[in-house]
C-alpha cells in the first residue's frame, strides 16, 4: 500500500514540476497563436511562429505524460477560439439550451486536442534520439491526417489553410495537397526554434535549408502560375452569376414564405442574367420545397431558365424514387435553357448530427438531438454533371473542404467546380469566412475554377491558381457576375492524392524503430 501510495505522489509530483506556469503560459500562447492564423480573426503570418513557444515549453518537460497535457493545453486554446462557432449553431438550429451547445463544443475542441497532444507527446518521446526538425513536420502530419479521416473526420481549417492568401506559396498544394504546407509551416517552426535554442553551425545550416525550401516553393509557385495562366487564357469559358437570397433562416423552411423566397431568386436572376447559354446558380437549398413535385413553384423554376435561355444549377431536397425506399436527399439540380432536367447530384459526405444520425439503428435516442436540423439519405457517388460537353462537379456545403471529393471530381474529367452552400446557419461568426478559405485550396489543387454561391455569403469566384476574383460580402441580397473558364490541366495532386502523408507515416513508424533500436542497446 505505501509503494501504490508513493508512486501516485511520484507521478503527481511529477505532472506538477512539468506544468509549470511558464509551460502553461508557453502552451496556451501557442494556442492563440494557432487561432489567430485563421480567419476572421487574424492572418496567415502567425502560423509560422505559432508552435515555437509549445518547443519550449516541451524543452522544459521532463516526461512524455508532460507533453500530452501541454499538447491538450494548446489544442484545446486553439480550437475554442477555431470552432466556438459550434455552440451558436447548437443552440440556435438545434434547439437545445446554451449551456449544452457549450459544452458539446467543448467535447468536440477536447476530441480535436487529442492529436496536438499526441504530437506534443511524441516530440518529447523522440526528443532524445531524432532532432525535432526531422520529427515535428512528420508527426503533425499523420496526427492532422488522421483527423482528418477518423470517426468520419473534421479536416476544418487543417494547419495548411491558413495561407489560403499566401497565393505563390499555395500553388505547391497541386502536388502535396494541404498536407504539405502544414509540413512546411512546422518545419520553419522547428527551423526557428532550434537557431533561436542552439545558435550552432548546425542550425544555421538547417535554417539556410528551410530558407532554400521556401525560396524553391515560391519559385514553383511563380513558374506554375505563368502555366496556368497560359490554360486559362487558351480555355473557353461562359459567363456565370451567382445568385445570394440571403434568406433568413427562420423562415427558410416556412411554407408561408415559399412564394416570396423564389420571386427573389427569380427577381435578382432576371436582374442578373449573364446572357444566353451562360450559367447561373442558387445556393443550397434555395429552393425551399421538393422541386421534384409537380405544382406552380415547379414551374416557376422552369419557366426562369426559358426567360433567361441560361442553364441553372440550384440546390433543394429531393425524395427517392424507388418505392422501398423513403430517404431524402440534399441535392443539387441542372436545368438547360429549355428548362429541362438534364442532371441531380445528391450529397455523398454528410455531416453528422447535422444531416445524418450515426449509429441511429443501434442508439434509437439520438435522432433527437438533430429533429430541427435534418436527416438525410447519401448520394450514390461523385458524378459531375454535363452542361453540353462540359463537366461539372457539384460540391455541396461541407463538401467543400474535403480534398477528395474535388479529387474524384477531377479524375472523372470535370472542368469546373461548383460549391454551393447555405452558412446562414453561422450567423457573423468566423465560420462563414472559414469555410470560404478552404475552398480555395480545391481550386488550385484541382487546377480548376471554383464558383461559391452561398445564401448568406461568402459568394465568390476562384480562378484555378487560388486567385480570389471576386467574392461579396456576408448576410447581404448579392448577385456576383464573372467569366470562368473550363479548364484542362492536369495535376500530381488529383492523380495520387496525399502521398505526403503516407511518407509521413513510414517515417514515424521508421522513427519508432529506431527509438526502440536505440533503447534495446541502452538496455544492453
Amino acid at each position: 500500500m505505501k509503494n501504490k501510495s508513493r508512486n501516485k505522489n511520484d507521478f503527481q509530483s511529477s505532472v506538477s514540476t512539468g506544468l509549470t506556469r511558464e509551460t502553461v503560459f508557453l502552451a496556451v500562447l501557442s494556442g492563440f497563436l494557432l487561432f489567430l492564423s485563421f480567419p476572421k480573426y487574424g492572418g496567415g503570418v502567425f502560423a509560422w511562429i505559432a508552435f515555437i513557444p509549445l518547443f519550449f515549453a516541451l524543452k522544459k518537460a521532463s516526461t512524455v505524460v508532460h507533453g500530452l497535457l501541454l499538447g491538450f493545453l494548446t489544442g484545446i486554446v486553439s480550437y475554442i477560439g477555431i470552432i466556438y462557432w459550434i455552440a451558436y449553431v447548437i443552440v440556435n438550429y438545434g434547439y437545445l439550451p446554451l449551456h449544452v451547445g457549450i459544452i458539446l463544443m467543448l467535447l468536440l475542441a477536447c476530441y480535436l486536442s487529442v492529436y496536438i497532444a499526441l504530437f506534443a507527446g511524441c516530440i518529447i518521446y523522440f526528443r532524445r534520439k531524432i532532432p525535432l526538425y526531422w520529427t515535428a513536420p512528420v508527426l503533425w502530419v499523420c496526427f492532422e491526417y488522421g483527423k482528418s479521416f477518423i470517426l468520419t473526420g473534421f479536416p476544418w481549417e487543417n494547419l495548411g489553410y491558413s495561407q489560403y492568401l499566401n497565393t505563390y506559396l499555395i500553388q505547391i498544394a497541386d502536388v502535396a495537397g494541404v498536407f504539405g504546407l502544414s509540413f512546411l509551416i512546422v518545419l520553419t517552426n522547428a527551423a526557428i526554434f532550434e537557431i533561436i535554442n542552439k545558435r550552432s553551425t548546425r542550425e544555421y545550416v538547417l535554417v539556410g535549408v528551410v530558407c532554400f525550401i521556401l525560396a524553391g516553393v515560391y519559385a514553383y509557385g511563380f513558374c506554375r502560375l505563368d502555366q496556368v495562366n497560359k490554360a486559362v487564357r487558351n480555355s473557353q469559358g461562359t459567363e456565370v452569376s451567382l445568385i445570394q437570397g440571403n434568406i433568413d433562416q427562420s423562415i427558410k423552411w416556412n411554407e408561408n414564405y415559399q412564394k416570396e423566397t423564389l420571386n427573389k431568386y427569380e427577381q435578382l436572376s432576371l436582374k442578373n442574367s449573364p446572357g444566353n447559354g451562360s450559367l447561373i446558380i442558387w445556393p443550397e437549398t434555395a429552393v425551399p420545397f421538393i422541386f421534384q413535385d409537380q405544382n406552380s413553384l415547379h414551374d416557376q423554376i422552369r419557366n426562369l431558365s426559358l426567360k433567361t435561355k441560361s442553364w441553372l444549377i440550384f440546390g433543394s431536397v429531393s425524395r427517392s424514387r424507388e418505392k422501398d425506399n423513403n430517404d431524402y436527399f440534399n441535392s443539387a439540380y441542372l436545368l438547360s435553357p429549355a428548362g429541362v432536367v438534364k442532371g441531380k447530384y445528391d450529397k455523398v459526405h454528410l455531416v453528422p448530427y447535422g444531416e445524418y444520425v450515426p449509429f441511429r439503428n443501434i442508439l434509437p435516442f439520438v435522432k433527437g438531438f438533430t429533429e430541427g436540423i435534418g436527416d438525410f439519405g447519401t448520394g450514390a457517388g461523385y458524378y459531375p454533371l454535363s452542361l453540353n460537353d462540359k463537366k461539372i462537379g457539384i460540391l455541396i456545403c461541407y463538401e467543400g473542404i474535403l480534398p477528395f471529393a474535388a479529387r474524384m471530381y477531377k479524375k472523372e474529367s470535370a472542368e469546373l467546380l461548383v460549391n454551393i452552400t447555405n452558412d446562414a446557419w453561422f450567423g457573423s461568426t468566423s465560420a462563414p469566412f472559414q469555410h470560404f478559405s478552404m475552398a480555395v485550396f480545391r481550386a488550385v489543387e484541382t487546377r480548376l475554377y471554383l464558383v461559391r454561391a452561398a445564401n448568406t455569403g461568402i459568394s465568390g469566384i476562384i480562378d484555378p491558381g487560388g486567385r480570389i476574383i471576386a467574392k461579396t460580402d456576408i448576410f447581404r441580397e448579392d448577385a456576383l457576375k464573372g467569366y470562368i473558364k473550363f479548364v484542362k490541366m492536369p495535376t500530381f495532386y488529383a492523380q495520387y492524392g496525399d502521398l505526403i502523408a503516407a511518407v509521413c507515416f513510414l517515417l514515424m513508424i521508421f522513427y519508432f524503430l529506431i527509438s526502440l533500436k536505440r533503447e534495446g542497446k541502452k538496455c544492453q
